[in-house]
């Protein structure tokens, strides 16, 4: 059975492996990007992200099977917040009603293993809170510092994943039986990663941050597959997990135990 992806981000890394993939099995895939794929798409304001779903709906004749959200950047700057939270958000939340008209409809999106690293509070709250002025006005002031500069990234990716968490189960995804989930990448070898993994210094910081013993750094093949298969009919029950592929990483930094949290207190 061919299905009909609208993929954000198609242009480069994650995004072009899975509308390759995607493609390759026969299916038909709606790229958005900022130039060079089916719809040409700023996810960075809301004037774009409601052009780019307008497009994308547009571009597969008024049905879409399923959505998956790769754009993002990782840049120490606020708009890294724009485009990675609600250029996310906003876009799916638009595509919502085409979505949901679909036989077996599915959405994914892309996470980060920063998505487990230190964070602003005060930037995640103001993103789950849907302020976008107050949310750039944080990552403004974060900016002036190089190291909480890149708070607005790994805040982004925590406030996805609980962006995620918390609308899977809602009466707008679930309610409409649609799986929602995120994947959460380890190092992932592209074109934004290979500046940071050119040098010793960077590859050592990055290693330091993000310990992959199963495989090392991973192609971004590896996440294509996932998404694929999390958008894929077969999916039928998981719903708000973000899925740490990431070469072990989340199990050597958060260790075996993940679970006590709702434990009796030991006498």
């Amino acid at each position: 059975m061919t299905r009909t992806y609208v993929i954000t981000g198609s242009a480069s890394g994650i995004g072009a492996a899975t509308a390759d993939l995607l493609r390759s099995q026969g299916h038909t895939v709606i790229g958005v990007d900022l130039a060079g794929v089916e719809v040409d798409g700023d996810l960075s304001t809301p004037t774009g992200r409601a052009a780019a779903a307008r497009d994308a709906v547009q571009a597969g004749d008024g049905g879409i099977d399923a959505v998956i959200a790769c754009a993002g950047i990782a840049a120490p700057i606020a708009k890294t917040m724009a485009i990675n939270y609600f250029g996310v958000t906003e876009f799916l939340t638009a595509l919502l009603p085409t979505l949901s008209l679909a036989d077996q409809p599915r959405a994914a999106v892309v996470s980060s293993m920063a998505s487990l690293q230190p964070v602003s509070a005060e930037l995640v709250d103001a993103a789950l809170n849907g302020d976008e002025a107050l949310a750039l006005q944080i990552g403004d002031q974060l900016a002036t510092s190089p190291e909480a500069g890149f708070l607005n990234y790994s805040s982004s990716k925590r406030a996805l994943s609980r962006w995620v968490r918390r609308e899977s189960v809602s009466s707008a995804w679930a309610g409409a039986g649609i799986p929602l989930n995120a994947v959460a990448p380890g190092t992932v070898t592209t074109a934004m990663t290979a500046g940071l993994l050119g040098s010793p210094e960077g590859l050592a910081q990055v290693d330091a941050a993000v310990p992959m013993p199963l495989n090392y750094h991973q192609p971004a093949s590896s996440i294509a597959e996932l998404l694929a298969w999390l958008t894929s009919p077969a999916n039928t029950h998981m719903a708000g997990q973000t899925i740490y592929c990431d070469g072990g990483a989340d199990a050597v930094l958060r260790g075996d135990d993940i679970w006590s949290w709702n434990d009796a207190p030991r006498s």
